[in-house]
């Protein structure tokens, strides 16, 4: 490879389909929805990777993924009437099926449907999250993650980030950011921010992992999955929880200047603390369903018009609090005028896969094949 080409940087925040990153970030399965919130019957306009699709499940109860507009006079398909696994248009009738064949068209005395086609994408569904895949060719196994088809009760929650996605991302393995970000937090309670942990970050043959060793020598371990993916546990904090729990989060871009985090939490709870568990969690986001949101919080924040300190007792504080940081570095981070030091060694790293993934793949060399332990050692100690 040219010198030239080893020298060069790409840009690692973009999601476009004709961008280096997004062609990298489509090679993988990407969830895209709860999936308790797609009900029997119904459509959803879905925005992911600088694009639009229609998300249906169909009467049969399965998840389908087609384009957002009906190619006939171009209206939004998510707006249609599902019947059966096919998706009739609103605007003049028209229907596909799950492979994007226009089926039917309603109203034309000599249909042509064999001349209409709209793209499809796999779908599929795993703990409570709807995956798709929206890369070229056949599609690799989608993951899976022992650990968290163990017993134990199993919670899914997404939100919406005013910031390019690879903020977050390199947010998972910003270990130091805890000690401060959330110093007034439930954190401080399970002991996570109780000191600055020295770090040490390695490659792994599913990305990176980064070790935290705190001052009375527990060590606290977080695992980056390639390309977007973190996985780690957290103390129990609850009643009847026998053990620490795994927690799984994606960060997928919506476009180059927003995105979205699906996450999965399984706790080890008896089935009466499930219940009560699952019973407190409905209670609480009703409650932040009353309040302001976290991205209007914190936009009033960043303009100055409310302190942090007057939103500590809010339920989400957490999520405020990474919002406030991720959001103050602008829509997407100025990367070229940072200044990293040692504690930063795990970005540093990830960077570095990321830009040599990016590299490989602009030069038709072979990509590294990831591959996924069925579990992943998650924690020594706090």
């Amino acid at each position: 490879m040219p010198s030239a080409e080893r020298k060069r940087t790409y840009d690692i925040h973009l999601c476009g389909a004709g961008t280096l990153a997004g062609r990298y970030l489509r090679r993988f399965w990407q969830p895209i929805f709860l999936s308790r919130n797609l009900r029997e019957g119904r459509a959803k306009p879905i925005h992911v990777l600088g694009q639009s699709f229609t998300l249906y499940r169909g009467e049969t109860g399965k998840a389908h993924l087609i384009d957002f507009r009906c190619p006939h006079r171009g209206t939004q398909l998510s707006t249609g009437t599902v019947e059966g696994d096919e998706l009739r248009c609103l605007y003049h009738g028209w229907m596909y099926d799950s492979r994007g064949h226009c089926v039917e068209q309603t109203g034309e005395p000599e249909p042509f449907c064999h001349k209409i086609k709209i793209g499809a994408y796999p779908v599929e569904e795993y703990l409570g999250l709807v995956f798709a895949f929206f890369g070229e060719g056949a599609p690799p196994p989608l993951p899976r993650y022992e650990q968290f088809e163990s017993e134990g009760y199993l919670d899914q929650s997404s939100y919406t980030r005013q910031c390019n996605y690879f903020q977050n991302v390199e947010n998972y393995i910003d270990e130091v950011h805890v000690a401060f970000t959330h110093r007034a937090s439930m954190f401080t309670t399970l002991g996570l921010n109780r000191d600055i942990p020295r770090l040490e970050a390695r490659e792994t043959e599913y990305g990176v992992v980064l070790d935290g060793k705190h001052a009375d020598d527990n060590v606290r371990i977080n695992h980056f999955v390639m390309p977007n993916i973190l996985v780690m546990q957290l103390p129990s904090d609850l009643p009847g929880e026998t053990g620490w729990s795994d927690y799984i989060a994606w960060r997928v871009p919506i476009d180059d200047e927003r995105h979205i985090s699906y996450a999965v939490h399984r706790r080890s709870l008896t089935r009466d603390a499930a219940e009560a568990y699952r019973q407190k969690r409905e209670e609480r986001r009703r409650k932040l369903t009353q309040l302001q949101s976290t991205n209007e919080i914190t936009a009033r924040i960043l303009a100055g018009e409310i302190d942090l300190a007057d939103v500590l007792d809010r339920a989400d504080i957490v999520n405020i609090q990474d919002n406030l940081t991720q959001c103050g570095q602008g829509k997407i981070a100025d990367r070229g005028a940072e200044h990293l030091g040692r504690s930063d060694v795990a970005i540093i790293l990830m960077r570095k896969l990321w830009q040599r993934e990016l590299r490989v793949l602009a030069t038709g060399g072979k990509l590294t094949e990831w591959k996924l332990p069925r579990q992943l050692v998650t924690a020594s100690g706090v």
